[in-house]
């Protein structure tokens, strides 16, 4: 959630990390595909992200629900440890030129504070998602028992 106020901050005209973020060309002219895509859309996405982890541990889902629930924490955490740790290692190896492309200080933003967001993101929802998988029985028996 805090990553997508950070998201908000920026599409209302905040500026503060968005170079070392998104690029100097972006942060200065701020195309409407980027403030509608890059910033609103991401914003949302992460919100919607937010809620379905926190829904992970609270909800308590039975069959097709849950297993789809399953499913989309799986993947999803597998798409932001993915993203976190392949970003990090073709920066620091300098695998396809694109450190050198977006410059040093985007580089190093990227790699001590951009990136680990999204390996944090993943390991959460993973841990989110193992709970939801293990409370299932146990949540059911429980329930089954207290009637």
């Amino acid at each position: 959630m805090l990553f997508a106020a950070l998201h908000i901050y920026w599409a209302v005209g905040g500026d503060a990390g968005l170079a070392s973020s998104a690029g100097t060309d972006l942060a200065v002219r701020r195309p409407l595909w980027f403030v509608l895509l890059g910033l609103w859309g991401v914003a949302l996405l992460l919100l919607a992200g937010a809620i379905f982890g926190v829904g992970m541990t609270r909800w308590r889902l039975n069959g097709r629900l849950r297993r789809g629930a399953v499913i989309l924490g799986l993947l999803g955490a597998a798409l932001l440890l993915a993203r976190g740790l392949l970003l990090e290692v073709v920066l620091l190896t300098g695998v396809g030129g694109i450190a050198s492309a977006v410059g040093p200080s985007q580089t190093r933003w990227s790699l001590i504070l951009w990136n680990p967001w999204f390996v944090v993101g993943g390991i959460v929802l993973l841990l989110a998602t193992r709970q939801m998988q293990g409370a299932g029985p146990q949540v059911r028996a429980l329930t089954r028992s207290q009637h």
